[in-house]
């Protein structure tokens, strides 16, 4: 029977891991606060939970940008840098390795292209969520450029809804494929974000 020995290494530093759960946990109530006010409809319930949703937008440019000043100064697995690898990305793509076995240490070859694509949804989330803040509720760092003009709703509400279907996408195939990682390989993925470190299958041995 063989068993397989694994390996462990420190990989995710502390702020990388802070800021993954402040980004994370204002996305997952944004996604919450949205769903619920428009089920709310028009009501003072609904407006109180859009004000908190407003702020909580805020909170996610906040971490937004920590995300991509410790992307430039953090250390080597924390840099957007690490993310950035077109030639990986294709010589997956042409072996069909898709949902391979992960040898390295770091974001998955995959993965890293779409954590990209998530920085790229969440930017301009925010910035369509601040116009709509300044048209919808007469607040945010917009104000002054378009607030309470409701003839250009039309241009970011549509936009932000369907970034949004994609955010809510992204979270649950997300998960899902953390969790058929580590049925299909046998290898702890989803603590790495906690704990920071990361484990790799070293050697087959016979026992």
């Amino acid at each position: 029977m063989a068993s397989a020995r694994l390996d462990r290494k420190q990989v995710y530093d502390p702020v990388l891991r802070s800021i993954h759960a402040w980004n994370a946990l204002a996305i997952l109530l944004l996604l919450l606060l949205g769903r619920v006010g428009e089920w709310l409809g028009y009501s003072p319930e609904a407006a109180s939970l859009w004000r908190f949703h407003v702020w909580t937008g805020y909170a996610l440019v906040l971490g937004l940008f920590a995300r991509l000043v410790w992307g430039l100064v953090g250390p080597a697995h924390a840099r957007l840098g690490a993310l950035w690898r077109p030639a990986a990305w294709l010589r997956a793509l042409r072996s069909r390795e898709l949902f391979a076995e992960p040898r390295d240490w770091g974001h998955a070859t995959l993965a890293s292209a779409v954590y990209l694509l998530l920085y790229a949804l969440l930017l301009g989330m925010a910035a369509t969520g601040l116009a709509l803040a300044a048209i919808e509720q007469g607040r945010g760092p917009l104000y002054l450029w378009l607030g309470h003009d409701v003839t250009l709703r039309h241009l970011f509400r549509e936009p932000h809804a369907w970034m949004e279907y994609a955010i809510l996408a992204f979270v649950v195939v997300h998960i899902s494929a953390l969790i058929l990682h580590e049925l299909r390989h046998g290898v702890p993925l989803a603590q790495a974000m906690v704990s920071g470190f990361q484990y790799r299958k070293a050697r087959e041995e016979e026992e």
